[in-house]
């Protein structure tokens, strides 16, 4: 282990690590917060590589689980173990979206040592029953607060549900918030708490710098555009976005511009999800538009910026974007752009990190201009608005009045002769007219027509005679019926 260590170029643990792993190889639950970016990762894959030296794993029974919230940090998670256990004779298994279950299953067949998975597929397995969870002994949930956030919840405690109770748990994560505090413990027993930071604080090595932008997507394109063609030190940049179309969007955006640029989101394949990662990972991309299925635990140490196209609803989600640059101890600047609507996103950040806000100055819009643009949003949305039972065809009309010929107008402006009022009928009915008498011709081939009753109406009188069938009048029709006796 420790001449695997020396080959990957490290010499020194980092805190987190130091405080985690003899706790692991005592067979602890581990309770692990520190900040992005200060190897967690490493913290509990070395002791566990240490740990299944002794023993062999069995068909579709593992040993370990690790439990992902993105099939990106999966894959990441399995290179560590084949960097790290390279003179290990270990089976690592791979369980996430996007590959065929056929290549999953064979992994399976032949035993795993260390299963990586995501819930969702994981899931999946237990329920085509190619999986036993029955032989784990030891279980990690990285990334824990977003896997136990609202949404990764019932597929926890399903998991949790199918493993040994005699299991060993391991928590590791960047932020770790009362209520999902809570939730912890309901998987932990008797946990060793290492903390080596304040949850959800930042490394120091990142600058964090905030910029003034418009309201409209077009005008923060512009600011986006204008900050990284400043950049002197910028060597590639990740770019994250609150919303998939608007990574799209932006990338297409950048692109059009000369921008070496990529996209990466959820709705993306996983072959091309991989394919761009690997690409950005070794210089063939400058920047990457991401959303936060990048934000959580990819390392890629040579990041140099971080931009926040949109800031974060969460404040805790920027903790993790910012820590994809100044990690292992490199320095990196990490830029957030804000808009008017902004504010109360930036203050729940400044609050949760307490690092303080420093503004860009000569870039976008300034504050009084970004102060004055979001207290009157109302005002000018009520402007924009027309009023209730208004018509557009008034302003229209009234342009076209101002537009009129020199000479239109003169006639309009010139004096009118009164008219005489025309007279009025006494009775509201005009009278009727008096039709012209019907020739002999006419008469004959228009004969008068008695007029139509109205709609539903019944005729009260039966003097006129009723037409039947006339002379084809069946013969059992004209037979006398028969009164009923009483």
């Amino acid at each position: 282990m420790l001449a695997a260590v020396e080959a990957s170029g490290y010499t020194v643990p980092t805190p987190i690590q130091a405080g985690a792993i003899p706790h692991v190889l005592q067979r602890r639950d581990v309770l692990g917060i520190a900040q992005t970016g200060t190897g967690k990762t490493a913290g509990f894959v070395l002791p566990m590589i240490t740990l299944l030296e002794q023993g062999r794993a069995r068909a579709r029974m593992p040993r370990t689980l690790i439990l992902e919230p993105t099939r990106e940090l999966a894959a990441q998670v399995e290179e560590n173990f084949n960097k790290y256990g390279q003179n290990h004779k270990l089976n690592v298994a791979l369980l996430i979206g996007g590959v065929s279950f056929g290549d999953q299953e064979k992994k399976l067949d032949r035993g795993v040592d260390v299963l990586i998975a995501t819930p969702g597929r994981l899931l999946d397995h237990c329920e085509r029953g190619k999986l036993l969870t029955s032989g784990v002994e030891i279980l990690v949930i990285d990334e824990a607060d977003r896997m136990l956030d609202m949404g990764f919840i019932p597929d926890i405690e399903r998991i949790v549900k199918l493993l040994p109770f005699t299991r060993q748990t391991l928590f590791f994560s960047a932020t770790m918030p009362p209520e999902i505090q809570h939730l912890a413990d309901m998987f932990l027993s008797n946990p060793i708490r290492v903390e080596v930071a304040r949850p959800a604080t930042t490394a120091k090595t990142v600058t964090q710098l905030f910029v003034h932008t418009g309201r409209e997507s077009a005008d923060k394109r512009v600011v986006l555009r204008e900050l990284i063609r400043s950049a002197t030190d910028l060597k590639n940049a990740i770019i994250f976005c609150n919303r998939k179309r608007e990574v799209a969007v932006l990338a297409r955006s950048l692109e059009k511009h000369g921008f070496s640029v990529g996209a990466l989101h959820g709705d993306m394949d996983q072959r091309a999800r991989m394919a761009t990662l690997d690409a950005f990972k070794n210089n063939r991309l400058t920047l990457l538009v991401a959303s936060d299925v990048a934000a959580r635990g990819l390392d890629i140490p040579d990041v140099s910026h971080v931009y926040n196209f949109d800031i974060p609803t969460h404040a805790d989600d920027y903790v993790h974007r910012i820590g994809r640059t100044g990690r292992a101890g490199r320095s990196g600047t990490a830029i957030t752009l804000v808009g008017p609507a902004d504010q109360k996103y930036l203050s729940a950040i400044d609050k949760l990190t307490g690092d303080g806000v420093k503004w860009i100055e000569g870039v976008g819009v300034d504050a009084q201009s970004a102060s004055d643009s979001a207290g009157d949003e109302d005002r000018s949305s009520r402007r924009r608005r027309p009023a209730k039972g208004a018509r557009s065809e008034g302003a229209r009309s009234e342009g076209a009045r101002s537009e009129a010929k020199p000479e239109t107008a003169k006639a309009e402006e010139a004096p009118r002769e009164p008219r005489a009022p025309a007279p009025r009928a006494a009775s509201a009915k005009p009278a009727p007219q008096a039709k012209p008498p019907l020739r002999e011709a006419d008469s004959r081939q228009a004969p008068a027509r008695p007029p139509k009753p109205a709609r539903g109406s019944r005729r009260d009188s039966d003097d006129e005679p009723v037409v039947g069938l006339g002379d084809h009048v069946p013969q059992f029709l004209l037979r006398p019926v028969r009164a009923p006796s009483s």
